[in-house]
Protein backbone atom coordinates (compact mmCIF):
# COMPACT_ATOMS: atom_id res chain seq x y z
CA UNK A 1 0.00 0.00 0.00
CA UNK A 2 1.00 3.26 -0.66
CA UNK A 3 0.32 7.00 0.13
CA UNK A 4 -0.44 10.00 -2.22
CA UNK A 5 -1.29 13.62 -1.92
CA UNK A 6 -4.13 14.78 -3.86
CA UNK A 7 -3.82 18.30 -3.46
CA UNK A 8 -7.78 19.93 -4.18
CA UNK A 9 -6.85 23.30 -5.35
CA UNK A 10 -9.19 25.21 -3.28
CA UNK A 11 -9.85 28.93 -4.64
CA UNK A 12 -7.59 27.84 -7.00
CA UNK A 13 -4.86 27.92 -4.72
CA UNK A 14 -2.36 24.98 -4.42
CA UNK A 15 -1.48 23.58 -0.80
CA UNK A 16 -4.52 24.29 1.00
CA UNK A 17 -6.85 21.12 1.25
CA UNK A 18 -5.76 17.68 0.83
CA UNK A 19 -6.80 14.65 0.17
CA UNK A 20 -4.67 11.76 0.96
CA UNK A 21 -5.13 8.36 -1.24
CA UNK A 22 -4.46 5.14 -0.57
CA UNK A 23 -3.93 2.66 -2.80
CA UNK A 24 -3.09 -1.21 -3.22
CA UNK A 25 -3.95 -4.22 -5.24
CA UNK A 26 -7.22 -3.54 -7.13
CA UNK A 27 -8.38 -1.65 -4.35
CA UNK A 28 -8.03 2.26 -3.15
CA UNK A 29 -9.22 4.52 0.12
CA UNK A 30 -9.26 8.19 0.69
CA UNK A 31 -8.88 10.08 3.98
CA UNK A 32 -10.66 13.76 3.62
CA UNK A 33 -12.91 14.47 1.10
CA UNK A 34 -12.33 18.51 0.67
CA UNK A 35 -15.46 20.68 -0.05
CA UNK A 36 -17.90 20.30 -2.82
CA UNK A 37 -16.12 23.58 -4.62
CA UNK A 38 -13.29 21.03 -4.73
CA UNK A 39 -14.72 17.90 -6.51
CA UNK A 40 -13.25 18.27 -10.06
CA UNK A 41 -9.88 18.62 -8.88
CA UNK A 42 -10.50 15.22 -6.38
CA UNK A 43 -11.82 13.40 -9.37
CA UNK A 44 -9.30 14.93 -11.56
CA UNK A 45 -6.60 13.46 -9.16
CA UNK A 46 -8.12 10.07 -9.12
CA UNK A 47 -8.27 10.15 -12.83
CA UNK A 48 -4.71 11.29 -13.63
CA UNK A 49 -3.48 8.50 -11.15
CA UNK A 50 -5.93 5.83 -12.90
CA UNK A 51 -8.22 5.19 -10.14
CA UNK A 52 -11.83 4.57 -10.64
CA UNK A 53 -14.63 4.93 -8.91
CA UNK A 54 -15.63 1.95 -8.18
CA UNK A 55 -11.85 1.14 -6.66
CA UNK A 56 -12.77 3.34 -3.99
CA UNK A 57 -13.90 1.53 -1.00
CA UNK A 58 -13.17 3.48 2.36
CA UNK A 59 -13.03 6.99 2.84
CA UNK A 60 -12.18 8.34 5.83
CA UNK A 61 -12.85 11.86 7.48
CA UNK A 62 -11.02 13.17 10.64
CA UNK A 63 -14.26 15.08 10.96
CA UNK A 64 -17.40 16.67 9.39
CA UNK A 65 -15.97 20.37 9.07
CA UNK A 66 -16.77 21.84 5.36
CA UNK A 67 -13.00 21.68 4.40
CA UNK A 68 -12.62 18.41 5.49
CA UNK A 69 -15.85 16.55 4.65
CA UNK A 70 -18.38 18.81 2.83
CA UNK A 71 -18.55 16.73 -0.55
CA UNK A 72 -18.99 13.55 1.23
CA UNK A 73 -22.73 13.02 0.17
CA UNK A 74 -21.39 14.00 -3.58
CA UNK A 75 -18.58 11.38 -2.88
CA UNK A 76 -21.07 8.82 -1.92
CA UNK A 77 -22.93 8.84 -5.52
CA UNK A 78 -19.55 9.13 -7.20
CA UNK A 79 -18.49 6.26 -5.64
CA UNK A 80 -20.53 3.54 -5.59
CA UNK A 81 -18.46 0.88 -3.47
CA UNK A 82 -17.11 3.30 -0.74
CA UNK A 83 -18.20 3.31 3.05
CA UNK A 84 -17.53 6.17 4.90
CA UNK A 85 -15.86 6.69 8.61
CA UNK A 86 -16.70 9.12 10.85
CA UNK A 87 -16.43 9.62 14.82
CA UNK A 88 -19.93 8.67 16.05
CA UNK A 89 -20.46 12.23 17.14
CA UNK A 90 -19.81 13.60 13.59
CA UNK A 91 -22.02 10.92 12.29
CA UNK A 92 -25.80 12.24 12.35
CA UNK A 93 -24.10 15.39 10.74
CA UNK A 94 -23.28 13.68 7.53
CA UNK A 95 -26.38 11.91 7.62
CA UNK A 96 -28.42 14.63 8.27
CA UNK A 97 -26.08 18.20 7.35
CA UNK A 98 -29.13 20.54 8.50
CA UNK A 99 -27.45 21.86 11.74
CA UNK A 100 -23.98 21.44 10.34
CA UNK A 101 -24.90 24.31 7.45
CA UNK A 102 -26.72 26.59 9.83
CA UNK A 103 -23.95 26.23 12.25
CA UNK A 104 -21.94 26.52 9.36
CA UNK A 105 -23.84 29.89 7.87
CA UNK A 106 -23.71 31.78 10.93
CA UNK A 107 -20.07 31.40 10.62
CA UNK A 108 -19.60 32.06 7.13
CA UNK A 109 -22.64 34.00 5.74
CA UNK A 110 -22.93 34.44 2.42
CA UNK A 111 -19.27 33.19 1.35
CA UNK A 112 -21.19 29.55 1.79
CA UNK A 113 -21.71 28.86 -1.79
CA UNK A 114 -18.32 30.35 -2.56
CA UNK A 115 -16.11 28.55 -0.11
CA UNK A 116 -17.89 25.19 0.20
CA UNK A 117 -20.61 24.35 -2.18
CA UNK A 118 -23.87 22.32 -1.85
CA UNK A 119 -23.35 19.61 0.45
CA UNK A 120 -25.47 16.75 0.44
CA UNK A 121 -26.02 13.89 3.39
CA UNK A 122 -24.60 10.60 3.43
CA UNK A 123 -26.75 7.47 2.91
CA UNK A 124 -26.84 6.26 6.36
CA UNK A 125 -26.02 2.76 5.34
CA UNK A 126 -22.92 3.75 3.82
CA UNK A 127 -21.91 5.31 7.62
CA UNK A 128 -19.53 3.56 10.04
CA UNK A 129 -19.77 5.46 12.77
CA UNK A 130 -16.31 5.13 15.14
CA UNK A 131 -15.48 6.10 18.88
CA UNK A 132 -12.22 6.78 17.93
CA UNK A 133 -11.00 4.33 21.14
CA UNK A 134 -8.33 2.55 19.00
CA UNK A 135 -10.19 0.70 16.75
CA UNK A 136 -8.27 -1.01 14.09
CA UNK A 137 -9.82 -0.65 10.23
CA UNK A 138 -9.33 -3.25 8.09
CA UNK A 139 -8.30 -1.52 4.39
CA UNK A 140 -9.28 -3.07 0.91
CA UNK A 141 -6.15 -1.54 -0.17
CA UNK A 142 -3.26 -3.26 2.53
CA UNK A 143 -2.57 -3.08 5.95
CA UNK A 144 -4.90 -1.44 8.73
CA UNK A 145 -6.26 2.52 9.98
CA UNK A 146 -6.17 2.59 13.51
CA UNK A 147 -8.61 5.59 14.54
CA UNK A 148 -7.87 7.60 17.87
CA UNK A 149 -10.35 10.27 19.37
CA UNK A 150 -8.46 13.51 19.06
CA UNK A 151 -10.72 16.34 19.84
CA UNK A 152 -9.09 20.30 20.54
CA UNK A 153 -10.23 21.30 16.94
CA UNK A 154 -13.01 19.77 17.35
CA UNK A 155 -15.18 17.71 19.86
CA UNK A 156 -15.78 14.80 16.85
CA UNK A 157 -12.24 14.61 15.83
CA UNK A 158 -10.68 12.02 14.54
CA UNK A 159 -6.73 11.29 13.91
CA UNK A 160 -5.89 7.57 11.63
CA UNK A 161 -2.51 5.52 12.36
CA UNK A 162 -1.28 3.74 9.61
CA UNK A 163 1.55 1.75 11.60
CA UNK A 164 3.58 0.11 8.88
CA UNK A 165 4.76 3.69 7.51
CA UNK A 166 4.10 5.53 10.62
CA UNK A 167 1.86 8.19 9.11
CA UNK A 168 -0.53 10.02 11.24
CA UNK A 169 -3.21 11.17 8.94
CA UNK A 170 -3.74 14.37 11.70
CA UNK A 171 -6.58 16.30 10.41
CA UNK A 172 -6.33 20.03 12.28
CA UNK A 173 -5.30 18.40 15.76
CA UNK A 174 -1.62 19.34 14.34
CA UNK A 175 -1.94 22.38 13.44
CA UNK A 176 -1.50 24.23 9.64
CA UNK A 177 1.84 23.72 8.21
CA UNK A 178 2.76 24.49 4.25
CA UNK A 179 5.14 22.34 2.49
CA UNK A 180 8.95 23.57 3.06
CA UNK A 181 7.97 25.55 6.07
CA UNK A 182 8.54 24.76 9.65
CA UNK A 183 5.68 27.26 11.03
CA UNK A 184 2.67 26.27 12.74
CA UNK A 185 -0.82 27.89 12.97
CA UNK A 186 -3.28 26.40 15.37
CA UNK A 187 -6.56 26.33 13.99
CA UNK A 188 -9.19 27.47 16.31
CA UNK A 189 -12.26 28.28 14.65
CA UNK A 190 -15.47 28.20 16.45
CA UNK A 191 -17.47 26.49 17.88
CA UNK A 192 -15.43 23.45 18.99
CA UNK A 193 -12.27 25.01 20.47
CA UNK A 194 -10.72 23.56 23.88
CA UNK A 195 -7.12 24.14 24.53
CA UNK A 196 -7.50 21.84 27.46
CA UNK A 197 -9.04 19.02 25.45
CA UNK A 198 -6.01 20.01 22.63
CA UNK A 199 -3.20 19.63 24.55
CA UNK A 200 -3.91 16.08 25.69
CA UNK A 201 -4.61 15.53 22.26
CA UNK A 202 -1.17 16.42 21.59
CA UNK A 203 -0.02 13.95 24.22
CA UNK A 204 -1.63 11.31 22.64
CA UNK A 205 -0.09 11.72 19.31
CA UNK A 206 3.11 11.94 21.30
CA UNK A 207 2.20 8.46 22.70
CA UNK A 208 1.23 7.17 19.33
CA UNK A 209 5.14 8.15 18.30
CA UNK A 210 3.83 8.25 14.47
CA UNK A 211 7.23 8.67 12.03
CA UNK A 212 5.37 11.37 10.14
CA UNK A 213 2.14 13.62 10.27
CA UNK A 214 0.09 14.44 7.76
CA UNK A 215 -2.08 17.65 8.30
CA UNK A 216 -4.94 18.37 5.98
CA UNK A 217 -3.50 21.72 5.72
CA UNK A 218 -1.19 20.50 4.24
CA UNK A 219 1.92 18.07 3.55
CA UNK A 220 3.66 15.77 5.22
CA UNK A 221 6.29 16.25 8.11
CA UNK A 222 8.65 14.09 9.60
CA UNK A 223 10.02 16.32 12.88
CA UNK A 224 7.40 15.12 14.90
CA UNK A 225 8.53 16.18 17.91
CA UNK A 226 9.19 19.63 17.08
CA UNK A 227 6.10 20.11 14.95
CA UNK A 228 4.28 19.34 18.17
CA UNK A 229 6.05 21.30 20.46
CA UNK A 230 6.01 24.19 18.18
CA UNK A 231 1.88 24.02 18.11
CA UNK A 232 1.42 23.42 21.73
CA UNK A 233 3.43 26.92 22.73
CA UNK A 234 2.03 28.59 20.29
CA UNK A 235 -1.44 27.27 20.67
CA UNK A 236 -0.66 28.42 24.46
CA UNK A 237 1.03 31.75 23.31
CA UNK A 238 -1.86 32.63 21.13
CA UNK A 239 -4.84 31.87 23.72
CA UNK A 240 -2.90 33.95 26.38
CA UNK A 241 -2.17 36.59 23.84
CA UNK A 242 -6.43 36.85 23.49
CA UNK A 243 -7.32 36.21 27.19
CA UNK A 244 -5.09 39.04 28.55
CA UNK A 245 -6.70 41.75 26.16
CA UNK A 246 -10.38 40.31 27.01
CA UNK A 247 -9.65 41.26 30.17
CA UNK A 248 -8.52 45.01 29.20
CA UNK A 249 -12.03 45.56 27.74
CA UNK A 250 -10.79 45.25 24.29
CA UNK A 251 -12.58 44.80 21.28
CA UNK A 252 -13.11 41.69 18.84
CA UNK A 253 -12.15 43.69 16.33
CA UNK A 254 -9.28 45.02 18.21
CA UNK A 255 -8.02 41.32 19.44
CA UNK A 256 -8.05 39.73 15.79
CA UNK A 257 -5.83 43.20 14.38
CA UNK A 258 -3.32 42.97 17.06
CA UNK A 259 -3.54 38.86 16.73
CA UNK A 260 -3.11 39.40 13.02
CA UNK A 261 0.33 41.38 14.04
CA UNK A 262 1.51 39.32 16.17
CA UNK A 263 1.07 36.04 13.79
CA UNK A 264 2.69 37.78 10.35
CA UNK A 265 5.54 39.27 12.67
CA UNK A 266 6.43 35.37 13.44
CA UNK A 267 5.48 34.84 9.90
CA UNK A 268 8.60 36.97 8.92
CA UNK A 269 10.85 35.92 11.20
CA UNK A 270 10.67 32.15 9.86
CA UNK A 271 11.19 34.34 6.13
CA UNK A 272 7.16 34.13 4.90
CA UNK A 273 6.45 36.87 2.96
CA UNK A 274 2.89 38.41 2.94
CA UNK A 275 1.69 36.78 -0.17
CA UNK A 276 3.40 32.95 1.08
CA UNK A 277 1.11 33.59 4.73
CA UNK A 278 -2.22 33.75 1.82
CA UNK A 279 -1.88 30.07 1.83
CA UNK A 280 -2.24 30.22 6.00
CA UNK A 281 -5.03 32.67 5.71
CA UNK A 282 -7.17 29.99 3.75
CA UNK A 283 -6.41 27.75 5.56
CA UNK A 284 -7.03 29.73 9.21
CA UNK A 285 -7.97 33.35 8.90
CA UNK A 286 -6.81 35.45 11.78
CA UNK A 287 -11.23 36.77 13.07
CA UNK A 288 -12.35 32.55 12.94
CA UNK A 289 -9.33 32.57 14.62
CA UNK A 290 -10.10 35.09 17.53
CA UNK A 291 -13.03 34.11 17.40
CA UNK A 292 -12.66 30.58 18.49
CA UNK A 293 -10.33 31.35 21.15
CA UNK A 294 -12.59 33.84 22.52
CA UNK A 295 -15.39 31.25 22.49
CA UNK A 296 -13.06 28.70 24.61
CA UNK A 297 -12.20 31.96 27.08
CA UNK A 298 -15.76 32.84 27.73
CA UNK A 299 -17.03 29.31 27.98
CA UNK A 300 -14.27 28.57 30.59
CA UNK A 301 -15.13 31.16 32.51
CA UNK A 302 -18.25 30.44 32.80
CA UNK A 303 -17.29 26.72 33.97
Amino acid sequence: MRIETIDLNFLGTEHIIASYLLRGEGAAALVETGPTTCLEALEGGLRERGVAPEEVTQVFLTHVHLDHAGAAGHLAEMLPRARFYVHRVGYPHLADPTKLLASATRIYGERMDELWGEVRPVPEERLEALPGEGEEIELDCGGVLVAHDTPGHAYHHLAYHEPESGTLFAGDVAGIRMPGRSYIRPPTPPPEVDVEAWRESIQKIRRISPASLRPTHFGCYEDVGRHLNELEQRLEDWLLFVEERMERGAERDEIVAALESKGDEELRAEEIDREEGVHYDLAGNYPMLVDGLMRYVRKRGRR
